[in-house]
């Protein structure tokens, strides 16, 4: 009995070790529809040429956020092998929990990305221990859109902005018909709530405008104590408290620019789809540089709203992970990238090579964002940059919406705030 026991036990190893070697990669991509056709295309086209590297995609599981969605499954142990729209600033967290794989020790990584990055590129991914854990992938750089009727009919406040042409802007476009101080259409209008994420839309590009792509951290300590940060919050305070913007939550409505209730949105590409299926006859809009400080030299950057890809240590053949990951990202995947879901790669000079030229040409309404693409920048390599732009949020509301503070002093209060919290991670480590 003792014999069969032992010869069975082994019989059932030996099927769970095959079971285990014959396991398909699983990869989980974004649940909108463009991705989705695009993990389909991939994966698929993986399938015929690579049968011997079974792989399956689904669209991440539904749940109030995909950032839930990975840390549950990370906490589970219920990870994917390759995840596809990983938001760089949780990248470094994952990294230092020890459940990513460091991708520069894979054959062939290091070659590839110097050749689709720039070296600043590749500065901005590198963890702090100096290894590479995400593939830099997609982008939706954070633009100003004008309805152009409505700004050019303007007097000498016509983009691209300054702070005091918008400014002025918003003093003609404002309107307040009955003098009761009731405001029925504003210059413009982005999200009131205090919610950290929101300021990766607003404050946090503005930030980067006015200083040529500054960082909020640096060795270890905050780095935005300074005019730039200040004079954003001013410049924000300024357009609530003057009401050039709206304080009302208006995305309860019909969307407000297509209503002609604002003139002006900071948002990114996939905006253009929905405003070519939705706008009126004859309603015209155009695509500028953030507003920047009126001494401002140089180019324009801003927060280029970069998602990444990531292959999670339970993989059980990472060369294989990335050799799947390299068809997506090399510049046919790009191009398709780009054709499916009005996203542009995270590749230098997407711009000006001839690859993109004719996408670029038979969607002009794009390529602003496009020649954007040079002038970005993701978030600092921060394991709780999350917290971090949770006080900024803070003092921002305080300041800006509600005019409480002064700029000054939410500025200086943030970043004290942000040096404690960064003291206490580092005592932990």
């Amino acid at each position: 009995m003792i014999l069969r026991l032992l010869v069975l036990a082994i019989l059932v190893a030996g099927c769970s070790r095959e079971q285990e070697a014959n396991r398909p990669l699983t990869f989980w991509c974004s649940n909108n529809a463009g991705e989705i056709a695009f993990a389909k295309t991939f994966s698929e086209q993986w399938q015929r040429s690579r049968p011997d590297k079974p792989l399956r995609y689904q669209p991440i599981p539904e749940g109030q956020s995909s950032e839930e969605i990975i840390l549950a499954s990370v906490v589970g142990k219920t990870t994917p092998d390759i995840y596809a729209n990983m938001w760089q600033g949780s990248v470094e967290m994952y990294a230092k929990a020890g459940v990513l794989v460091p991708l520069d020790t894979l054959k062939g990584f290091t070659e590839f990305i110097k050749t689709r990055c720039d070296s600043a590129v590749i500065r901005e991914i590198t963890s702090s221990d100096g290894h590479i854990y995400q593939v830099p992938w997609k982008v939706n750089p954070i633009m100003l859109l004008c309805n152009t009727r409505a700004v050019n009919s303007l007097r000498n406040a016509q983009p691209p902005y300054t702070y005091a042409g918008y400014m002025n802007a918003g003093r003609q476009f404002t309107v307040d018909k009955n003098g009761d101080g009731y405001v029925d259409r504003w210059l413009g209008y982005t999200e009131v709530k205090a919610i950290w994420y929101e300021r990766l839309f607003n404050f946090y590009p503005l930030y980067l405008a006015a200083s040529n792509g500054a960082p909020l951290i640096a060795n270890n300590r905050a780095a935005f104590n300074n005019q730039y940060a200040i004079e954003v919050f001013r410049f924000l305070q300024t357009l609530y408290k003057d009401n050039y913007f709206a304080r009302e939550r208006l995305s309860a409505t019909r969307d407000p620019f297509l209503a002609e209730r604002i003139a002006s949105q900071f948002t990114g590409p996939w905006t253009v789809s929905f405003l070519e299926k939705y706008k009126d006859k004859g309603f015209e809009y155009g695509t500028f540089a953030m507003p920047v400080p009126d001494n401002h030299r140089g180019p324009v950057y801003t927060y280029g709203d970069p998602k990444n890809i990531v292959i999670f240590n339970t993989c059980r053949d990472p060369q294989a992970a990335w050799e799947f990951v390299k068809t997506m990202v090399d510049k046919p995947g790009d191009l398709k990238l780009m054709e499916l879901t009005n996203q542009f790669p995270r590749r230098r000079n997407v711009d000006a090579d001839p690859f993109f030229a004719t996408f670029l040409k038979q969607n002009p309404r794009l390529k602003p964002f496009a020649e954007q693409a040079r002038y970005i920048k993701g978030v600092d390599n921060c394991a709780v940059i999350v917290e971090v732009f949770d006080i900024i949020s803070q003092e921002y509301e305080a300041c800006v919406i509600f005019n409480k503070k002064t700029p000054e002093a939410a500025i200086a209060d943030a970043a004290k705030a942000v040096d404690v919290l960064l003291k206490s991670e580092s005592a932990k480590e």
